[in-house]
């Protein structure tokens, strides 16, 4: 199984690892970003990033720069950020034109002798895993002394079973996957409040990754509010990946900020790990159930990466923003999916809870029904 995995050919755009090094290297706290090659190149996540508080800068590389090098125009640039920004950390990123024409970031760094850290993430986007562009980044922070040897080991086995999950039950589990909606929210949501209304005993768990917690938390929290609608909230356990001590440090903020929201709406939840363990979370979820009898599950973020034998025999509801991970799911056991269609660009730059579609749903169709 392992080796069929492995010799998949994937046809179907996947992320890139160039992207993956970015917001790395934001939540490592840059706030200088400079992307050494084309300005066209990762145009629409430098923008993003823009909403959350990162400059995002680019030597700008044009056909005379893939043939004699930028490195003059990369150390301009390193010193002209510094004057522009006043930056308390400086990152650098290489590109597929940077990269295969050799370009030297390091020594760029060192010509440029600026008096605030530098973290260097020699990257591009060949790499058949996108994950490799955030252990990229992580051996730029672990060089300046950012992180320390054992938070990178760390980082390196999640994100390790994070690309398993993905090519197990993931966007990266099949040839070609076609995008889909899912469920429109009406039926995902009504059959919820269906199962509710009868007294059925649920599941509520947040299992999210980064910054999609902010609007994957208003569905969990959405549940919550129905079931109390409706008088049923104690047919409802909620449990969430918000651990807000471990992870690189937005992440850790982010995962504060959530759990704030959930605690000032009056969600009680478990945690069963953090933003960063999904990959892993739902071995402490298993254990954290056992004994207990559940006739359905609402989960949001990455329901793919829980195991699918702990959720036997449940009614599963799944919610996610990957309009490629619709199939999988269904193949695995999911019965209900529906995808909150731009989820992340919604979520950028953001310190409280997003309101989400389903969760408007659940919501104004819980007020209905109990009128």
């Amino acid at each position: 199984m392992s080796t069929q995995i492995e010799n998949l050919q994937v046809i179907h755009p996947r992320p890139s690892s160039i992207v993956a090094a970015l917001y790395t290297l934001r939540d490592l706290g840059a706030d200088v970003v400079i992307l050494h090659g084309p300005s066209g190149c990762c145009f629409k996540h430098a923008r993003l990033l823009e909403e959350d508080g990162v400059h995002v800068l680019t030597t700008a590389l044009d056909e005379k720069g893939f043939v004699f090098g930028g490195q003059e125009q990369l150390v301009r640039l390193l010193k002209r950020s510094a004057q522009l920004f006043s930056p308390r950390l400086i990152a650098v990123a290489g590109t597929c034109s940077s990269m295969i024409i050799g370009e030297d970031l390091h020594q760029a760094v060192l010509a440029a002798d600026l008096d605030v850290p530098v973290m260097e993430a020699e990257v591009h986007a060949g790499y058949r895993d996108n994950t490799q562009g955030v252990i990229i980044a992580l051996e730029g922070a672990l060089e300046i002394g950012l992180i320390d040897q054992a938070e990178f080991e760390r980082q390196k086995r999640l994100l390790s079973q994070a690309t398993e999950v993905e090519k197990r039950f993931g966007a990266a589990s099949s040839e070609y996957l076609a995008p889909e909606r899912g469920e429109i929210k009406y039926t995902f949501a009504s059959r919820i409040l269906d199962l509710i209304e009868e007294g059925k005993r649920g599941l509520n768990i947040l299992n999210a990754k980064k910054e999609t917690a902010y609007m994957f938390a208003d569905i969990n929290a959405a549940v919550v509010d129905a079931a109390r609608s409706l008088g049923r909230g104690d047919c409802i356990d909620t449990f969430a990946n918000l651990n807000d001590q471990a992870g690189l440090a937005k992440v850790r903020r982010d995962a504060k900020n959530i759990a704030a929201g959930l605690r000032e709406r009056g969600i009680d939840f478990l945690i069963t790990g953090a933003l960063d363990e999904y990959p892993v979370a739902g071995q402490a979820l298993a254990d954290m159930i056992k004994g207990n009898s559940y006739d359905f599950a609402v989960i949001t973020g990455v329901p793919h990466a829980l195991p699918i034998d702990m959720l036997k025999g449940l009614e599963l509801f799944s919610v996610t923003n990957g309009p490629r991970q619709v199939k999988p799911l269904r193949e695995i056991g999911h019965q209900h999916v529906t995808v909150e269609i731009d989820l992340h660009p919604k979520t950028m730059g953001v310190t409280s809870i997003v309101e989400s579609e389903l969760g408007a749903t659940l919501r104004q169709l819980a007020d209905d029904r109990k009128a």
